[in-house]
């Protein structure tokens, strides 16, 4: 700490003006301290620690997990228990292909008698193994037919290919894809896996398949993007993505925009999809851009860009509790506080509700939430506004606290209407998969690799969100695409997905 003058000790205003500059001093160095231990906490916990933000002792009940989305198993289909209490081994399923190897006993006849043996009875057991993936070449012959008499010839077609004079088939550009955009593998990597089997695709190569793809793909983003938009109720939020700067010997920061419909939570049968654009900045004239034909909810985060889509009436804005509540859980698993462990328990009753309700109609939903979620709602708000006082007002919990009090008033709207979420965790799941990519891949190589990429993760993500594998969607896509009516595009969209045979080009 600085040392402070020594006053003459018989004056007494002087040491009074001490006294209040060394608690000025020390109040400040506090809240320093507050400060960066929250920083140190937040770095730890994601250089080092679990991402969960879960309490010691609370069951936080938080929705927005993919496993509450999914169908709960039937008791026919859990493992059934031994009489020792150990669960039995499943069968293996039976859409597997078998390889059958007989095993007989090497006898020639009774070593008693000396006569042939008959099979009396066998015993199976079968064995889960692993076939690496296999390249194959696909030879396309085109015959040509002449006639003796008149010399008329004709010539078998070539099917059309995804990339013209191009070598690759649509089920190696499919894996080529999902590869990249659903299991975030560099193309370097992917290059590597395929010397291994004595195959060489170059970097720069698989760089212009993607390309090509997307642009032969993206009139089937653009349907998915209007399927989203139709929504009465989308979730939206951004990424940071590094983006080569050629000429400055650094990278830029662009940015990846998500935008959600997912109905599922209000027992709608309208397919869930996620279209994502790609910008050079952060600029508000993106998002502004991307739902200027939008007229709906929006669930999203307090970025200002945001403000004057708002402004229009056709938007209305729908803030986000897992907000409001990471800021808090931040400064609890920082510093401790029991004031942040009450609020984060407040809210956890909110999400129980939530849960209680996950799958029923918007009617229902809302009934609810007035009966059961709105008291908890306003003595949460009300606890708030009574504790802040008591807090050091420059303090992280005191500034947590005066964002989870004005976002409130942004958010209370879900009570009234059942077919709004209490969060924007669908949006958050979306970029999870960028966030993974980032870390991998560690930059787009230009403004170009980033809109390709919007245009892939949308089909991607679209693809699993409907539990549809993109593996088998994108090759049937794309070995037909090309040839497919423009007018009647939505049928090769991912929920209308039904496997076929057809011959690879």
């Amino acid at each position: 700490m600085r040392r402070m003058p020594s006053p003459n000790t018989d004056d007494i205003d002087g040491l009074k003006a001490t006294i209040a500059a060394q608690s000025a001093e020390l109040y400040a160095q506090a809240l320093l301290i507050e400060k960066l231990k929250l920083q140190i906490a937040k770095q730890n916990r994601f250089r080092f620690g679990a991402r969960s933000e879960g309490l010691d002792q609370l069951d936080l009940m938080i929705e927005g997990n993919e496993r509450d989305l999914a169908p709960s198993p039937s008791p026919e289909s859990e493992a059934p228990l031994t009489a020792t209490g150990q669960a039995k081994r499943q069968a293996l399923p039976d859409h597997l292909p078998r390889e059958t190897s007989v095993h007989s006993p090497d006898v020639t006849g009774c070593s008693v008698c000396g006569k042939p043996m008959r099979k009396m009875s066998e015993d199976v057991r079968e064995i889960l193994d692993f076939v690496p993936g296999r390249f194959v070449v696909r030879r396309h012959v085109c015959e040509k037919l002449s006639c003796r008499d008149c010399g008329v010839i004709v010539e078998g077609a070539l099917p059309t290919m995804p990339i013209e004079k191009g070598a690759p088939g649509p089920g190696l550009l499919a894996h080529v894809l999902v590869s990249k955009f659903a299991d975030h593998l560099p193309f370097y990597r992917q290059s590597a896996i395929y010397a291994r089997d004595g195959v060489d695709v170059s970097r720069s190569t698989m760089a212009g398949w993607v390309t090509k793809m997307a642009a032969l793909l993206a009139p089937l983003a653009a349907r998915i993007e209007a399927h989203v938009l139709a929504g009465d109720a989308i979730h939206t939020d951004d990424t940071p993505i590094p983006v080569l700067d050629p000429g400055r010997g650094r990278t830029k920061t662009g940015r990846y925009w998500t935008h959600v419909r997912d109905e599922r939570p209000r027992a709608s049968l309208m397919p869930p999809a996620v279209f994502y654009r790609y910008s050079p900045n952060r600029k508000a004239e993106h998002p502004r851009d991307h739902l200027k034909h939008y007229a709906g909810f929006l669930h999203a985060d307090g970025y200002a860009g945001y403000e004057q889509l708002y402004q229009t009436e056709v938007i209305a804005e729908v803030a986000c509790m897992a907000h409001i509540r990471r800021k808090l859980f931040d400064v609890h698993k920082a510093t401790g506080s029991p004031v942040a462990e009450e609020a984060l328990s407040r809210i956890a009753r909110l999400y129980a509700v939530e849960r209680r309700i996950r799958g029923e109609p918007p009617d229902e939903r809302r009934s609810v939430r007035q009966a059961d979620a709105k008291p908890l709602f306003e003595d949460l708000r009300a606890w708030l506004q009574a504790v802040l006082p008591s807090l050091p007002p420059r303090g992280e919990l005191a500034k947590a606290m005066r964002y989870a009090i004005a976002r409130m008033k942004r958010l209370e709207i879900y009570l009234e209407d059942g077919r709004l979420e209490i969060d924007n965790n669908a949006a958050e799941r979306s970029v999870r998969g960028i966030g993974l990519g980032r870390k991998n891949y560690l930059f787009a190589g230009a403004d170009s690799g980033g809109e390709s990429g919007a245009v892939l993760y949308t089909l991607v993500e679209t693809a699993k969100l409907n539990s549809v594998d993109p593996q088998a969607w994108l090759t049937q896509v794309i070995a037909t695409i090309a040839d497919h009516p423009m007018k009647r595009i939505d049928e090769l969209l991912p929920w209308n997905f039904k496997p076929m045979s057809f011959c690879h080009a």
